[in-house]
């Protein structure tokens, strides 16, 4: 009886993950719809939306927080990110960590799940070098911050402020307390730069951090680690530079701007889509190619692991190499001297067709529940599952229902669409395999 008790109450870990960003979604709504939360009283389904758009790290929201949230409702949104952005589960961890209680093994495989990681073997220790370098990296950034912003706003506002948008870039969130987001700061150099290498930083993945500090050389590095910094720098200087091009003589965004300024924000621009959500320029007033362009790299997203989501670099990188592999004729796609797994091959290939599916099929049934143009919806829906939080202004005109689907969405885009299918498909083992035959395809 002990042991069927036991059996019974075992949750695994893709479960536990949902459940935890769930719980933090409940919470939050029930926290965002305290009278001396909001400075106006806010809809149940409104508190819902933020609740989820804070927890998932996106940064979508149907009202502006910095007029419609009290201190404590803004003291609320930073926890939702925060716990959000690194995992509820990790912060339950480094609790009992504090508290000096033993780690059991299902706390560890519960991690291990959450950090992708092969084994249960060094992950508190994994664990303690990720909140030792999130802590240092935000207060340091904090304290940059708020030196800077010191003149303009004196120095609570400024350290209010600086812990605030620290916070919510460093999770990839992309709340922001100011009306216009960071149009304002379109030519500050040390905003854009402290913000984008947060975000960035965020994006890489933890694993990739560790690894990076841990071994000394390139060469050294895990071939996920190369991966996430050589693919990073590429699409980031490719995005960039395709932004500034397509933005250049657009007087609605770049046109009018020094070249220098044009620079700094085709870059920023160029590095938010990737999941931040950050905006220096008004996103509805992109060119349409422009539109396009970052509506692939939030579809993408950025690393494993990390407080991003999207597809992941990695998944994107291999599903390429995967078909010059096969354009090449060879039978497993390579890179840095290493071969790549065809089970890692099969599952990127199943990650973005899901997600894919996804996007389309809630792009669909939005078209149906509401009357908003066709590119402003598909691209409030591919935001809402890559968790970045751009909009070209359409949150606000959602009906009830419009928000509880863009929520899912956002939900789904955070805790990954396998592990929605792992909890919704129970995986049958068989001892069996049929015969091949010819299919033809192309």
């Amino acid at each position: 009886m002990r042991n069927i008790k036991k059996k019974s109450f075992k949750i695994s870990p893709p479960l536990l993950i949902a459940g935890s960003f769930l719980f933090l979604i409940f919470m939050g709504t029930l926290c965002l719809k305290l009278p001396f939360a909001t400075t106006t009283p806010i809809s149940w389904t409104d508190a819902l939306f933020v609740a989820t758009s804070a927890t998932t790290v996106t940064g979508l929201s149907v009202f502006d927080p910095g007029t419609t949230l009290t201190v404590f409702g803004e003291v609320v949104l930073m926890f939702l990110i925060q716990c959000g952005g690194i995992g509820l589960m990790t912060f339950a961890v480094a609790l009992l960590i504090v508290l000096g209680k033993r780690i059991g093994l299902q706390n560890r495989i519960y991690l291990q799940e959450s950090f992708n990681q092969n084994s249960v073997g060094g992950i508190v220790k994994l664990v303690k070098l990720i909140l030792t370098f999130v802590l240092t990296v935000q207060i340091i950034a904090a304290i940059i911050l708020t030196l800077h912003w010191l003149p303009k706003f004196g120095l609570q506002e400024a350290l209010y402020l600086s812990i605030f948008h620290v916070i919510s870039a460093f999770n990839n969130a992309g709340f922001a307390l100011f009306p216009d987001n960071l149009i304002g700061f379109s030519g500050d150099p040390i905003v854009n730069i402290v913000l984008s290498g947060l975000f960035i930083l965020g994006g890489l993945g933890f694993t990739v951090v560790i690894d990076i500090y841990q071994k000394n050389s390139f060469r050294q590095w895990s071939l996920h680690t190369k991966m996430m910094i050589v693919g990073t720098l590429i699409i980031n200087v490719v995005a960039a530079l395709t932004i500034f091009l397509l933005e250049y003589g657009n007087p609605a965004t770049l046109g009018n701007m020094p070249l220098y300024e044009k620079i700094m924000t085709a870059y920023f621009q160029g590095v938010t889509p990737r999941t931040a959500g950050f905006n220096s320029v008004n996103t509805g007033l992109l060119e349409d190619p422009t539109i396009m362009f970052t509506m692939l790299l939030m579809f993408i997203g950025a690393g494993s692991a990390s407080t991003a989501s999207g597809i992941k670099l990695t998944t994107f990188m291999i599903v390429i190499l995967a078909t010059v592999a096969f354009l090449r004729q060879r039978g497993e796609p390579d890179l840095f001297g290493r071969s790549i797994r065809l089970d890692t091959v099969i599952r990127s290939l199943a990650i973005t067709t899901i997600s894919l599916l996804v996007v389309i099929g809630f792009i669909f049934m939005l078209t149906v529940t509401e009357k908003i143009p066709f590119l402003p919806l598909a691209f409030e829906v591919v935001s809402a599952f890559g968790t970045v939080g751009l909009s070209m202004g359409i949150t606000a005109q959602l009906s009830d229902l419009g928000e509880v689907l863009l929520s899912m969405v956002m939900f789904v885009g955070r805790i990954g669409p396998l592990t929605l299918f792992f909890l919704l498909m129970k995986p049958k083992k068989v001892n069996y395999r049929y015969p091949y035959d010819q299919v033809f395809t192309g």
